[in-house]
């Protein structure tokens, strides 16, 4: 049992993009469950929510500008979350009301921006429900500097955080500067929300700072127990819902958010068992369930794990990412595209293999040949995601078909290894796999692809 785990681990980590999901991962659920103690005592469990439709918003803008899309939402979410502590203190607007105010508006504008320039294509998919496992190295670099910001900041202010938190009145009064230290809160949550939505997307996002801390909270009850206990669970779930997305293809933050909520139904009946207990025993009894429910949390998908045993074996002595040949698979085969084209210098010259339909397409006098399969778009079935392919290893975007090799039929399910190679065409660079071998399979795979 052991060995399997370690295999899947193992075959999973051989793949880069799924080591920049686990870092980046790792340390937004850290930050997230950190600041989520302060907003929930403070009453601002929502902001997460709205200041990711701010970044939607943002998001929108970079896409149409052709910008890089964190180093555009960073400010602005930073300047939304000013706005909305100054209409919460200073206006009739109160809490709530201006979350939703600003919020929808982001939303709505960001959509509309969207429509208006790139479409409403599977991009908006990934801002809504996240991306994680397509994001690019200088998105991982920036994802990294500004959560160990995050948790600098958190640590060295943090006697100046409990105060406001608790008692705001009490540390004006004690001296404390509460109007900044709040704004030292919005600005870090604002940085927090900025990075998670690459994992979460805008409508999950919230679920990284709320689900932790009620957790923690059923059973906790002191302020550093419960941030350390946030912490635990925070990372521990965020492990374990992306080992979940790997082995049964499933979203990874849906994934994540589907163990936060485990981890929250067996902390409440922790909690309900500890409430019906006095005496001396308690401590002692705490200390053996929480212990239990770690246990418990960690080993929570085990039921899962036993019934793929046999699909595991056989994954793992597939070609992946460490044994030299890059295999598009058909539970990732989107991911592995996106990764593939966002970080093109670590894959360029590298044997790429895929499966799928074989395509031709004309376009000024020539013909290209394709290997793709079809992929969720606007309306259902109508994006193609796949490769260029040519047996000419000096291939500049020329007619192809004179190089005396055979292609397959149109539309036959071939199987297609090559090294990854570039051309320019029109002042455009574009991908293409110039083949080693092309071969047609009887068994034809899924034409459909949703990851």
């Amino acid at each position: 049992m052991i060995d399997m785990i370690i295999n899947v681990i193992t075959d999973m980590f051989s793949f880069a993009f799924i080591q920049r999901a686990f870092v980046v991962g790792l340390l937004v659920s850290l930050c997230a469950s950190l600041l989520g103690l302060s907003l929930v005592m403070k009453r601002y469990s929502m902001i997460g929510d709205g200041l990711s439709h701010v970044g939607f918003g943002a998001l929108a803008f970079a896409t149409a500008m052709n910008a890089a899309p964190l180093t555009v939402s960073i400010p602005v979410v930073m300047a939304a979350a000013f706005l909305l502590l100054r209409l919460s203190e200073n206006s009739k607007i109160r809490g709530d009301a201006a979350i939703a105010l600003i919020s929808t508006s982001s939303l709505a504008i960001g959509v509309v921006v969207i429509s208006l320039t790139t479409g409403m294509n599977t991009d908006v998919c990934n801002y809504m429900f996240g991306s994680i496992l397509a994001m690019s190295k200088n998105d991982v670099y920036l994802s990294v500097g500004l959560s160990t910001t995050v948790f600098i900041l958190f640590v060295f202010f943090y006697h100046k955080i409990f105060a406001v938190t608790f008692d705001e009145n009490f540390a004006k009064a004690a001296g404390v500067k509460a109007n900044m230290y709040n704004m030292l809160i919005a600005l870090l949550t604002a940085l927090t929300i900025v990075l998670g939505m690459r994992m979460m997307g805008a409508l999950l996002i919230s679920s990284l700072i709320i689900f932790p801390t009620l957790t923690s909270m059923r059973v906790f009850k002191r302020f550093k127990t419960v941030t350390i206990c946030s912490a635990i669970i925070a990372t521990t779930c965020f492990f374990i819902g992306i080992v979940i997305s790997y082995l049964f293809a499933t979203p990874a933050g849906a994934s994540v958010v589907m163990m936060n909520i485990f981890a929250f139904l067996l902390f409440w009946a922790i909690g309900v068992l500890l409430s019906r207990k006095l005496g001396k025993e308690r401590t002692m009894k705490k200390a053996v369930l929480v212990s239990i429910a770690a246990i418990l949390l960690v080993s929570g998908c085990g039921n899962g794990k036993k019934e793929v045993t046999t699909n595991v074996n056989k994954e793992v002595s597939r070609p992946s990412a460490s044994s030299g040949i890059v295999e598009l698979r058909e539970n990732m085969f989107i991911t592995q595209f996106n990764d593939i084209n966002l970080n093109q210098k670590d894959y360029l010259g590298k044997t790429i293999k895929l499966e799928g339909m074989f395509k031709k397409l004309s376009w000024n006098d020539n013909t290209y040949s394709f290997v793709y399969r079809r992929a969720p778009g606007c309306c259902g079935d109508d994006g193609e995601v796949g490769f260029e392919v040519s047996w000419d290893e000096n291939y500049a975007g020329i007619s192809q078909g004179d190089d005396g090799r055979t292609y397959p039929v149109l539309n036959e399910w071939v199987e297609a290894t090559g090294t990854l190679k570039s051309y320019n065409n029109s002042g455009y660079p574009f991908l293409f796999i110039a083949l080693s071998d092309l071969n047609v399979l009887e068994k034809r795979g899924a034409e459909f692809v949703s990851r």
